[in-house]
């Protein structure tokens, strides 16, 4: 956590004087307004004229490249996505994924949580200026580079055909900034790149052991669990490695389209069910498993096909169907968002809704009731807390295989300490989240500060 909060500080400042030396570059914020529209390529040309022609739209800067609002219909980024669809996989990034949420849970206090929030969204009004900006400038210094057109010539720059612009603050990394500063960003870089995967591993770790395995292995004792934890991440990996290539060829080669049209066709169901189950007391789960379930076919039906067809590019359009592929993946994340809510609610006001015993402290408008709440699934734990101590139990007498094994795995080989700390604990205290009121005032005017501050940057920048 302390070595996040620095190489946050590093990262930063090294971003802000990247910006610096970048704008002292071309002549400030002016002269990127003039020259951005002329950084164009000296060869565009195909050279291979049987196989592929190019357009001077391949090549030209959009002439909205400095409006966030883009027309809805031929725009690559369309305003009614970009405000609508963008917003679900904010949800669901911000509001329920697991390397997200674990920061928050970690936090002493609610008020902590809420400073913690604000400080990120403060910081997330950062990158306009320390990631667009300079990447457009990097499309003016190396406009051969970083908005090369002809396939063969992208090939050479940064190993995929499709374009390369992925490399464009790289270079301005390695190029503008002075050497000694130049390999603390890159370390630095590379140090938050390890940290965020490391952060995802361990995330997707704790997923599958505690809420797969458990279920398909109850009796699974502690030393099994974190094993399995581990060999799950060496598959994380190998997966992640095999992706590579999918990735750099998909969306044109521009990996930020990639990831928020990944997220659009796999989010909007999750945070449908999570909106409709925090702020609608009568969905159940009944209706949030077939609401996942739909929403995530309805997903994989767009995906698995511009995966088999490819997305394309400004000069191989992809042959996927128009009926599948045609719609812009940020208008198919509203689509998938209200036909997943509509099911989800059709489905729990057809079945039998939960009693309010069970939703206290879980649903808003019971945020802040005080009375016992009775755990859905306390008998499968009980069950599962009670396979684990029989499991236990057998395990005593080991052999040295068994000894050697766990000592490789990093298991402690005292099984009498072991047990000791394995013991069960009694019934968790629910944790105080009451606020102080003078704390809480500053950080409720922070988040209206940060809040008008974005809405003035949209106004401003659309």
């Amino acid at each position: 956590m302390y070595t996040d909060t620095f190489q946050t500080f590093v990262i930063i400042a090294g971003a802000f004087v990247l910006t610096g030396f970048s704008f002292a570059e071309i002549g400030g914020y002016s002269a990127l307004l003039t020259k951005y529209y002329s950084a164009i390529p000296s060869n565009f040309s195909s050279l291979d004229t049987q196989r592929y022609n190019i357009s001077s739209q391949c090549y030209t800067p959009r002439q909205d490249a400095f409006s966030l609002l883009r027309d809805p219909t031929v725009g690559d980024l369309p305003w009614p996505g970009v405000v609508f669809g963008m917003t679900i996989g904010g949800i669901w990034y911000w509001c329920s994924d697991q390397v997200i949420v674990q920061r928050c849970l970690a936090a002493r206090s609610l008020t902590h949580v809420k400073a913690g929030c604000i400080v990120c969204g403060y910081l997330k009004l950062l990158p306009m200026f320390l990631m667009v900006f300079p990447g457009m400038i990097s499309r003016i210094l190396y406009p051969n580079e970083v908005g090369c057109v002809v396939p063969e010539i992208c090939k050479e720059v940064c190993g995929t055909e499709v374009g390369c612009s992925n490399i464009a603050y790289p270079k301005l990394v390695v190029t503008v900034m002075p050497s000694g500063l130049r390999g603390l960003m890159l370390a630095v870089m590379l140090a938050a790149l390890m940290s965020s995967l490391a952060s995802i591993f361990n995330s997707s770790s704790t997923l599958f052991t505690m809420d797969i395995w458990t279920r398909i292995r109850p009796q699974a004792t502690e030393r099994e669990l974190i094993v399995v934890g581990r060999v799950w991440v060496l598959c994380i990996v190998a997966i992640s490695i095999c992706w590579i290539p999918i990735v750099q060829a998909a969306q044109s080669g521009q990996l930020f389209d990639y990831i928020q049209s990944i997220s659009s066709y796999l989010s909007p169901p999750i945070a449908s069910v999570f909106l409709l189950a925090v702020f609608v007391k009568r969905v159940n789960e009944t209706g949030a498993f077939w609401g996942l379930i739909c929403g995530l076919a309805m997903g994989l039906c767009r995906m698995l096909p511009e995966f088999w067809f490819g997305t394309g590019s400004c000069i191989f359009p992809s042959q996927c169907p128009f009926l599948v592929c045609g719609i812009h993946y940020l208008h198919f994340a509203i689509i998938l968002f209200t036909c997943t809510s509509v099911l989800v609610l059709l489905v729990s006001f057809c079945t039998e809704p939960i009693e309010d015993k069970h939703l206290h402290r879980l649903v808003f408008s019971l945020r802040h009731s005080k009375e016992e709440r009775e755990d859905l699934d306390w008998e499968q734990e009980e069950r599962a807390r009670r396979a684990r101590k029989e499991a236990k139990e057998r395990m005593r007498a080991k052999s040295g295989l068994c000894r050697l094994v766990g000592g490789f795995c990093g298991l402690s080989g005292d099984q009498q300490v072991q047990d000791e700390e394995a013991a069960e604990d009694p019934e968790p205290q629910m944790p105080d989240i009451s606020e102080k009121a003078v704390w809480k005032n500053i950080v409720d005017s922070n988040a209206l500060v940060m809040m008008a501050v974005a809405v003035f940057m949209w106004g401003y920048f659309a």
